[in-house]
């Protein structure tokens, strides 16, 4: 069963100037960088992004996106970014690696699993993988992926990947026998189900929910995605959420600066609107053992 979380912000992170943030924080300019839940929507919010955090934290502040999941690891690993909002599976890794320090963990709404329709009011840590098909493909669970054409959202993805491809070993399915095709968009892989280019995708619970109105027919129409396509199956695990991570090697001052502009940018309409981008409702301290067991996933998902 899920865990259903509170989002408790302290009100001393609220009150006052928000300039204040930048007392101390030692940087001329900051760098942040995330991985987009909708790469074709991506790009119009690195705009707002920057401007609303140049204004809390009184520095320039360069937003860019991450062109792959592997992408955001080496630009953590070489520098060039100070801050990453970085899926599960690809903080794990660059955690194991020394670059990235985990601040705060997101919290997303959660879905009834039957509807997959948001639960009103609800605040969840976790999610789970989610096979996508066509209603009337007959595939039900796993075992009726083998030897079917799947679309992947990358080797470095738990919900796009890892955690399916991973717990269809555990089942002792051959995973070779599939044809494997890798679509970093998800309402692009939606749509190659649709039309039968591919019989299934990995993505993540909800997806039919966050992508309703993304997915077009021929005359730019979206599809009635919960008419068309149908659960083939939720992974078993759960998949912790996206970390805010940091550069290790920034003060400690800047960390804290960071963390209170994003738990400030969870608490108002406009910070809120900004992450929707990523589907983020808001922000908790991060648990570092919540991402332990993701490391295990990999490591059977790469066997």
């Amino acid at each position: 069963m899920k865990k259903i979380l509170t989002l408790v912000i302290a009100f001393s992170l609220l009150m006052g100037c928000v300039c204040a943030f930048a007392d101390g924080i030692g940087l001329d300019a900051l760098r942040i960088q995330f991985v987009p839940t909708n790469t074709e929507t991506a790009d119009a919010a690195t705009a707002d992004f920057s401007a609303y955090m140049s204004n809390l934290l009184g520095i320039p502040v360069n937003v860019t996106v991450a062109t792959s999941y592997n992408g955001i690891v080496e630009a953590m690993e070489s520098g060039t970014v100070d801050v990453g909002i970085m899926p599960p599976a690809t903080y794990a890794q660059a955690r194991e690696m020394g670059v990235a320090e985990a601040i705060l963990s997101s919290t997303l709404v959660d879905y009834d699993q039957e509807t997959e329709t948001v639960i009103e009011g609800s605040v969840t840590g976790n999610f789970k993988a989610e096979v996508l098909v066509r209603k009337d493909s007959g595939i039900e669970g796993y075992e009726g992926l083998a030897g079917k054409t799947i679309a992947y959202l990358g080797a470095s993805s738990a919900s796009g990947y890892i955690y399916p491809v991973a717990e269809m070993k555990k089942l002792g399915i051959d995973v070779d026998s599939c044809n494997w095709v890798n679509i970093t968009s998800i309402p692009s892989a939606i749509l190659a189900v649709i039309n039968g280019q591919v019989d299934a995708c990995f993505t993540f619970e909800g997806s039919r929910a966050v992508f309703a109105k993304a997915v077009l027919d021929d005359n730019g129409n979206p599809y009635d995605l919960y008419e068309v396509l149908s659960v083939a199956k939720l992974s078993d695990g759960d998949i912790p959420n996206d970390a805010v991570a940091v550069n290790p090697k920034l003060s400690d001052d800047a960390k804290a600066a960071v963390r209170d502009a994003f738990l400030k940018m969870a608490s108002d309409e406009a910070g809120l609107a900004i992450m929707s981008t990523w589907g983020h409702t808001g922000y908790v301290p991060s648990n570092e053992s919540d991402y332990d067991t993701i490391a295990e996933y990999i490591a059977l998902a790469a066997d």
